[in-house]
């Protein structure tokens, strides 16, 4: 599947509210943080947003935290169907997240899947 632009979470604001009102998933190489968003009546095939962030305190320089970014995008590209449909979502970097086998990432991310589960709202 491909990950398509209005997959992107941007705003500052959004952002901001799945972390203060989210809740959270450690993979040890990076942090799920993952919030329902309310369901919009015009368009009936809702898709789970991201936003990846790699801070230079946790990743380390630029070369590093691109890599990071990369790898966890495409990790989200790969099993986006194992995120509920309203599902905004906020991965944070950490320094594995660069090093880690790919195949590792993989399995760390399916796993953090299963765990997000949409409130009964």
């Amino acid at each position: 599947m491909r990950f398509r632009p209005e997959q992107h979470l941007r705003r500052p604001a959004e952002i901001r509210a799945v972390r203060d009102q989210g809740r959270r998933v450690d993979a040890r190489a990076f942090t799920v943080w993952w919030k329902d968003r309310e369901p919009v009546p015009v368009t009936g095939n809702a898709k789970p947003r991201v936003c990846v962030i790699a801070s230079t305190k946790a990743v380390g320089r630029a070369v590093r935290r691109n890599r990071a970014k990369r790898r966890l995008r495409e990790l989200f590209r790969q099993h986006q169907q194992g995120v509920p449909a309203r599902c905004d979502l906020v991965i944070v970097a950490r320094s594995g997240a660069a090093d880690w086998p790919m195949a590792e990432l993989q399995a760390r991310f399916a796993e953090a899947c299963t765990r997000i589960t949409p409130s009964s709202a």
